[in-house]
């Protein structure tokens, strides 16, 4: 409803932005779930680009925290703990080898330290590993390699 209330083409235009940005061509699947992606916008008044993005970061908390709260003190198995870390494994991979801002401080002698704090603490890889036919990672999984629209 925000990308519609500052232009009806948005959402359509960012949603698609954001599914090939965001895509670890190396896996075939996206990095996460979902979202809009946008940046260098200069076709418009830079004050109607700043009005959309400050309404666009203003609805992540309302989204977000509800979530977190419903969610914050759910149980988790150690295989559930084990896919979240190779998860955040994809979001390491697609930031070291396609994000474009940090590849541009890795190859420009940016603060190393300062770009590699971004990545999670800990994340996890397995060779090969294929979640169990009919899980929650497997359905999740089939969305990354084929996202749907949300809207």
């Amino acid at each position: 409803e925000i990308c519609d209330k500052h232009d009806s083409e948005y959402y359509a235009k960012f949603k698609k932005w954001a599914d090939e940005y965001f895509l670890i061509k190396h896996r075939g699947e996206t990095r996460g779930l979902g979202g809009i992606f946008f940046d260098d916008q200069n076709d418009k008044d830079p004050e109607a680009h700043f009005a959309f993005s400050e309404e666009c970061l203003n609805s992540v908390t309302k989204a977000y925290v509800p979530i977190v709260a419903k969610r914050k003190d759910s149980p988790f198995t150690q295989l559930q703990k084990e896919w979240q870390l190779m998860r955040r494994g994809r979001y390491v991979e697609f930031n070291l080898v396609y994000d474009r801002g940090t590849v541009f401080g890795l190859k420009t002698g940016g603060r190393i330290e300062s770009i590699l704090m971004s990545l999670p603490e800990t994340a996890r890889w397995e060779y090969d590993q294929s979640p169990e036919e009919g899980s929650e990672e497997a359905k999740i999984l089939e969305v990354f390699k084929n996202p749907r629209e949300w809207a």
